[in-house]
């Protein structure tokens, strides 16, 4: 039997991570949740996800400074992909390595899009 593809979310809107959630059980991924880029950290070893969807603007560790501290980290590293809130989301996400940009709010279809893209289930 085939394991499902795990997926990291992470942001600090409970609401926004529940969403997710369904969205992508229902597509057959298994997924993981953080509330926070700090929290994310310590997840990732035991997760080991095949995609990050990362929101930028969290309290106690941001989304930049996560994809920092993951990039340096030993590797292989997997894609992520940004949720910004953001009126120029080009310019919010100018610094960080991305595999894809989400505005929020954003449409579900988009989100199954562009997981399938990364990591098709």
């Amino acid at each position: 039997m085939m394991t499902a593809e795990r997926i990291l979310v992470v942001d600090d809107d409970e609401t926004i991570r529940q969403i997710v959630r369904l969205c992508l059980s229902d597509e057959g991924y298994d997924v993981f949740e953080a509330a926070n880029g700090l929290a994310a950290l310590e997840l990732l070893a035991a997760c080991q996800p095949n995609l990050i969807l990362l929101d930028l603007r969290m309290p106690v560790m941001d989304g930049w400074e996560f994809a920092r501290r993951y990039r340096g980290g030993p590797g292989p590293h997997v894609p992520i992909v940004a949720f910004v809130a953001a009126l120029n989301v080009q310019t919010e996400c100018a610094d960080l390595e991305t595999a894809g940009i989400l505005a929020k709010p954003f449409d579900l279809d988009d989100l199954l899009m562009i997981v399938r893209n990364q990591v098709p289930a």
